[in-house]
């Protein structure tokens, strides 16, 4: 009894120590999420000021009327909700494709042993140090030889490109995480190859997939450069991020309308990280257990 009563003043002690630094850590979390968070919300309130507010030389972190003008003018333009279906359209199949083939390859590298295996897995690292914008004049061309300059397509393709090589990275160590005796015991239980991939492993692997495809969705929805690039004469075939432009004019720009289209932008990607937030935070989790 004297020997746990004499241990428990230095219990008390080193929480006391503790603390102190627990609570700086915490603040210093909750000022780094401020200073992030706060270029959002200044969006979303100029979204709904006036025009006399927002050209003001006095910036307020409020308004004294808000209203819905801007909102107003964005959704007047003919070409907006055309912009919209391109960029669900361009996105969703950036997700879909690059997931898909992700998960074969992330397979592929994992469970098969073949010559220079370990070079290729060196390749995809290095093809994420090259700039996006280094490759934009090469691509061009690319994509004018293909014939799809100004088609969906000539944004598809080179995101798929660009988010593979992360993808894969990061599936495989989902896919390593998978003990082989699993696949064994499938394999003895009658189960083909095709069928222990599609029925075992891929639901395994399906919050690394989930975590990948929120960064692949991102990148493809904000995407400006390619949009710019690829798209030159068809306004038809632009993205939401094309349509900043209609708003933003040299001479006079409509500073509501581009932070109105902005925050119409930010919603989907809102609602697809809610639906996906909880397999994300264990897709995350799982790559860095691995």
């Amino acid at each position: 009894m004297s020997s746990l009563s004499s241990d428990r003043p230095k219990v008390t002690a080193r929480r006391f120590v503790r603390r102190p630094w627990r609570l700086a850590a915490e603040a210093s979390a909750l000022l780094i999420a401020v200073v992030v968070a706060f270029p959002l919300y200044w969006m979303v309130l100029s979204a709904f000021k006036p025009a006399g507010e927002i050209e003001s030389t006095e910036a307020r972190p409020w308004t004294l009327s808000p209203t819905l003008d801007s909102f107003r003018r964005v959704f007047e333009q003919q070409e907006f909700g055309r912009y919209f279906v391109n960029s669900l359209v361009v996105a969703g199949s950036v997700v879909v494709v690059s997931a898909l083939i992700a998960f074969l390859a992330a397979t592929a590298v994992t469970r098969f042993r073949f010559r220079f295996r370990t070079t290729l897995l060196i390749m995809f690292l290095v093809a994420q140090m090259v700039p996006v914008e280094a490759l934009t004049i090469p691509l061009f061309f690319l994509m004018r030889d293909f014939g799809q300059l100004n088609t969906l397509g000539s944004l598809i393709l080179p995101h798929i490109a660009f988010s593979l090589p992360f993808a894969i990275w990061m599936l495989r160590g989902f896919v390593k995480a998978v003990p082989e005796a699993l696949e064994e015991a499938a394999y003895l239980d009658g189960a083909s190859r095709t069928r222990f991939m599609w029925q075992i492993l891929f639901p395994l692997v399906f919050p690394g997939l989930v975590a990948t495809s929120v960064f692949s969705f991102i990148s493809a929805w904000n995407d400006f450069l390619f949009a710019k690039s690829f798209i030159i004469s068809d306004t038809s075939q632009s993205t939401l991020p094309m349509a900043l432009l209609v708003f933003y004019k040299p001479d006079d720009p409509d500073w509501g309308g581009v932070m109105a289209a902005s925050t119409v932008m930010t919603i989907p990607v809102l609602i697809f990280f809610v639906l996906v937030q909880r397999r994300l935070v264990s897709g995350l989790g799982g790559a860095v257990k691995d």
